[in-house]
């Protein structure tokens, strides 16, 4: 049947496999129920395109699909890389930075939330290798700073020292590693960097290497 074809593509596009693989589950009877109240071998169906998730990244995950190592998708179910549209992570945070990752497959929302002209704030809380000297907040919010290697400063951003080695630093950019070299241009070294805000949003106690669904409140707060 007709619509029977239009589901197995849609289950497809989802992940739960090929179309002809749909197919067959929808014969063996595999999904049931109707509309908005499908559910595949009994689970609710995952969420259509547009989905957006939060993650606690863990220490010594990178943000790729194909590096060496261990990779962040792992800790998601795998037909989630099976999507189509593609489900992304929203920038990169390095192998050893923890903390709030967002994955999305709305490619409008990925441009948005990647491009500088969004101005988003995001923020960090750093361990440093030497105590602060005081100068720091000053010379991350005049706006001149410029990092080794570039000729654009960087834009006005915001430290509060948390402790003597420990500040916690908000920035509306993401440029390639650019908390770790804000530190170094100041003189430091990071020697432990974890995101705890990404817009509006935070943890909220999510364990270390768990992550969640946004809510569609929660998702529409970042259009």
């Amino acid at each position: 049947m007709k619509a029977d074809r239009q589901l197995a593509k849609y289950l497809a596009g989802l992940g739960y496999g090929s179309r002809k693989e749909m197919e067959a589950a929808i014969r063996a009877g595999r999904v049931t129920g109707e509309c908005e109240s499908l559910r595949f071998d009994g689970e609710p169906l995952d969420p259509p395109p547009g989905m957006v998730i939060l993650m606690n990244k863990p220490a010594g995950f990178t943000c790729s699909r194909s590096d060496q190592g261990r990779l962040v998708y792992e800790l998601l179910p795998p037909r989630f890389l099976k999507r189509d549209p593609a489900l992304s992570s929203v920038g990169r945070l390095d192998a050893d930075t923890t903390g709030l990752l967002l994955f999305t497959d709305d490619g409008k929302l990925l441009h948005r939330l990647i491009s500088p002209k969004s101005e988003i704030e995001k923020t960090y809380e750093a361990t440093l290798a030497r105590p602060l000297e005081g100068h720091e907040a000053d010379l991350f919010a005049n706006g001149t700073l410029v990092l080794r290697g570039e000729d654009k400063p960087l834009l006005p951003a915001r430290l509060v020292a948390t402790g003597e080695r420990t500040a916690r630093l908000t920035i509306t950019e993401g440029r390639y590693h650019q908390v770790r070299r804000m530190f170094a241009a100041a003189g430091n070294h990071v020697e432990a960097l974890h995101r705890a805000r990404f817009g509006p949003l935070e943890l909220d106690g999510l364990a270390e290497g768990e992550w969640r669904l946004l809510t569609a409140k929660e998702a529409e707060s970042l259009s």
